[in-house]
């Protein structure tokens, strides 16, 4: 598992700007019975460690030498320039499972697709439950396997393995290849005239009728 260096913080509210121009991000421990902590870690060692175990892996987080298993449970960043702006971690049993998300990844290339078919996908992510050591970082999702057109892939055709338990039903569709929607023919109005000329055309042939019936 990876580390991530934490040291205790005093500072709170509008005062963390000076922990975030010194490179560091405030940060929240909790969980596992521990009392609530205030942190900091550094921005970029957290940015390269997130960038490889995501929310749904169990990491170090490093506190005075001792390391503590936490999943990285939530984290804020601003939505224009990218900056991290607060962390939640969470301390986990590592003999207790987890119930949590993991994201779906997707991976190769449809041939259904490359014939015109759409792409649909039905999930993004995925719940499971497992112990902390055997959480998966993702799961993929093979798009090979759509070949022709109304092929899926339902959750029984993912590789999960045996130690994750998912709280999904197995026939759950997480992806399919849809026919691209053919266009629907135009149909011609009938303007209000040709409606008048129609309706007087039959009116004549009606009285027609009628007279050659009364002259018989």
């Amino acid at each position: 598992m990876a580390d991530i260096q934490a040291k205790k913080r005093e500072i709170f509210g509008k005062k963390v700007k000076t922990l975030r121009k010194e490179g560091l991000v405030p940060a929240e421990l909790y969980g596992n019975k521990l009392d609530n902590m205030h942190l900091s870690v550094a921005a970029k060692e957290f940015s390269k460690v997130y960038k490889e175990a995501g929310e749904s892996s169990v990491v170090n987080l490093v506190l005075d030498n001792k390391k503590i298993p936490v999943l990285i449970y939530d984290m804020s960043a601003n939505s224009i320039t990218g900056e991290i702006s607060n962390i939640d971690f969470y301390a986990v049993n590592m003999d207790e499972k987890i119930r949590t998300s993991v994201p779906l990844v997707f991976s190769g290339d449809s041939l259904a697709v490359k014939d015109g078919g759409i792409l649909v996908k039905s999930m993004q992510e995925l719940e499971i439950e497992a112990l902390p050591a055997d959480l998966p970082q993702h799961i993929n999702v093979d798009l090979s396997a759509l070949a022709e057109i109304h092929n899926s892939i339902h959750i029984k055709d993912l590789k999960i393995g045996d130690k994750v338990k998912v709280f999904v039903d197995p026939e759950a569709v997480v992806a399919t290849v849809i026919e691209m929607a053919k266009e629907e023919e135009v149909v011609k109005p009938v303007s209000v005239e040709e409606v008048k000329v129609e309706g007087e055309e039959k009116k004549k042939a009606a009285e027609a009728a009628k007279a050659v019936e009364a002259k018989k």
